[in-house]
């Protein structure tokens, strides 16, 4: 049976029937090569654990392709493997970029650091003055990369504005979806070329491994598997494995964390210690009419500033019971950080604060516990 639902593909989606060997369970394919008949043909359709080709990769790639509406995908060793080898692979020396302002601090620390040394160059453009963004086009700007939601003050760029801004001037979109996740937002439906992910987040949900993902049409892809191939960065088979089994249950965990972290989100706006609450869910978010109109769903991760400042944040993550003061965010416990010391640590504390991330943001990834205990948890810290 054919299914288009997300339910349905995130269970059955890419998989082999009958299954091998009539196992239920898609098994570990844990060797590194496999036989070959002689026959010959690309160094890069080799049966090879570095080629991203085994079983395991091979049954990932036709689900995350189903999930998220596009003609192919590919998994890599960590959600900067997947942003670095896209770049890597769609440019070469002397190309240019625009990127959002407020981006995830790996990625902003790479298009800053890393990247004079590839030749390549950044020019970052502000979501508030889309009229502006034209001004900063050079004959090399081949590509343009945004984040569907970003990290860490919940803002969405307009989306369908960047998309017919890429065509109108032949530039590749790229954008990061860990946030919203395919449950939330798809953004090739929408017309983005590459869509990226973090799977270490949501996509896996349990906060035990580490992996990247790769979506579009199969010619972009296919260059950016040749890419990686190159340089290494690969998913073995059995974390494929773990990853494949996270699939399964990510429709169930974001939309609880969705409503829960929503319900969070509304508690906060009304406490008297929280200053003021980042979450699209919420009317009063900037960003509320254009995630409502695209979005499923507001997602589980929310910021939020206290009115005691540094200080009180300190305090707060000291005091609570539930949350782990850890980075990282999507999986099945409620994380909590300030992005300062962690996410956006590398950025330097000037540039940080004119992005309006100050030292006492304070960032929440809900998890899928009860959310009556949660907000009972962040009552009792606050009080105290």
């Amino acid at each position: 049976m054919k299914s288009t639902r997300l339910e349905t593909l995130a269970v059955h989606g890419g998989e082999m029937r009958p299954p091998p060997e009539r196992s239920v369970a898609m098994p570990i394919y844990q060797s590194s090569t496999f036989v070959t008949a002689g026959e010959e043909g690309d160094y890069h359709d080799i049966r090879y654990m570095r080629l991203s080709n085994t079983p395991n990769h091979d049954v990932l790639h036709r689900k995350l392709a189903l999930l998220e509406g596009t003609e192919a995908a590919l998994v890599t060793g960590s959600g900067m493997a997947a942003i670095s080898t896209t770049l890597l692979a769609l440019l070469t020396s002397g190309d240019h970029v625009l990127a959002q302002d407020c981006l995830y601090g790996g990625t902003h620390d790479f298009l800053t650091k890393d990247f004079p040394g590839f030749g390549l160059s950044v020019s970052f453009l502000s979501p508030e003055q889309p009229d502006a963004w034209a001004q900063l086009l050079t004959p090399r700007t081949k590509l343009i990369y945004v984040e569907s939601v970003s990290n860490p003050l919940l803002r969405v760029i307009d989306l369908e504005r960047v998309v017919a801004f890429a065509r109108a001037h032949g530039l590749i979109s790229v954008i990061d979806n860990t946030f919203p996740s395919p449950v939330n937002f798809n953004p090739a439906a929408m017309g983005f070329d590459v869509v990226l992910h973090s799977a270490t987040k949501y996509l896996n949900g349990h906060t035990d491994l580490v992996a990247g993902a790769v979506m579009g049409p199969a010619k972009l892809v296919h260059r950016i598997k040749h890419k990686l191939d190159h340089l290494g960065g690969t998913l073995d088979a059995h974390t494929c494995s773990l990853l494949h089994r996270g699939l399964k249950t990510l429709v169930l965990r974001v939309r609880y964390q969705n409503d829960s972290c929503l319900a969070l989100a509304r508690h906060l706006a009304g406490h008297a210690a929280v200053a003021h609450v980042n979450h699209t869910g919420l009317p009063e978010h900037p960003d509320h009419a254009r995630a409502s109109r695209w979005f499923r769903g507001h997602g589980g991760v929310l910021s939020f500033e206290l009115k005691g400042g540094v200080d009180a944040a300190r305090r707060l993550l000291d005091r609570l019971q539930l949350p782990f003061n850890a980075p990282s965010l999507g999986g099945v416990e409620t994380l909590i950080t300030r992005p300062c010391t962690t996410s956006h640590s590398g950025i330097a504390p000037d540039t940080r604060r004119a992005l309006g991330i100050s030292d006492g943001l304070v960032r929440v990834s809900v998890g899928i516990e009860a959310t009556e205990d949660l907000v009972a948890d962040f009552d009792q810290a606050l009080s105290a």
